[in-house]
């Protein structure tokens, strides 16, 4: 699904040069549940944005269902994203002024799906996430482990074949944050490909594979054993 070669990410600040990432090679294989560990500032989240066609500014290749990303346009950039890759952050990043309910409809208008078939998939997977009863809410009223279902539900609902998950348990307790990293465990046993940025030892077990970064580079990687 996922291939780098010598992927590398420099950032420049006045006459300074900071190398995020160094020529990492990395692949991802259908049905993949990855966490990426390593101390902040290694180059996770420059990766995930990178793998996610949010940064596009980078050297080496990178293969997205076997197509080279930096050879597509803009506009086909957008709608691979769109069409193929969910994404789940730290900060829920829900909008304030729509519920529940329009919050997960959302990526399904900017698709243009039909009125009726976005009523009949938020509702499978509103029912799927167990948060019916929350639809009519907004953010503020809810804790945030039940924001952080909300936007499980919202990156999910257009039945991404990958999901990217930037720290998605950090800003909740264990019991909360163990709900949600259920939640994904499930996504991955139905087939959904996961790549995880986490500092969480205890998260990362729910993966399959982890890969350690260390200053921008791949330093080791390993399947868990803990499966």
């Amino acid at each position: 699904m996922i291939k780098t070669e010598g992927l590398t990410k420099v950032f420049h600040a006045e006459d300074v040069e900071t190398v995020a990432l160094n020529k990492v090679d990395f692949t991802v294989e259908r049905g993949d549940f990855v966490a990426v560990m390593g101390p902040s500032g290694c180059g996770k989240t420059t990766l995930l944005n990178i793998l996610g066609m949010i940064d596009n500014e980078y050297s080496g290749e990178y293969y997205f269902l076997e197509e080279e990303v930096s050879k597509q346009s803009e506009n086909n950039k957008t709608d691979l994203r769109k069409e193929h890759i969910g994404f789940v952050f730290q900060n829920f990043n829900l909008i304030d002024e729509l519920t529940v309910w329009e919050n997960i409809e959302l990526p399904l208008i900017y698709l243009g799906w039909k009125k009726k078939a976005r009523r009949q998939r938020v509702e499978e997977v509103i029912n799927s996430l167990q948060i019916t009863h929350r639809k009519n809410l907004f953010p503020i009223q809810l804790s945030g482990g039940q924001q952080q279902r909300v936007a499980v539900a919202r990156a999910v609902v257009c039945k991404p074949a990958l999901i990217l998950a930037d720290e998605p348990t950090g800003n909740l307790d264990s019991m909360h944050g163990e709900e949600v990293m259920n939640m994904l465990n499930e996504l991955n046993k139905d087939g959904t490909t996961i790549i995880m940025v986490t500092h969480s030892q205890r998260d990362a077990t729910y993966s399959n594979r982890i890969v350690h970064l260390f200053d921008g580079q791949i330093i080791n990687e390993n399947l868990n054993k803990l499966l």
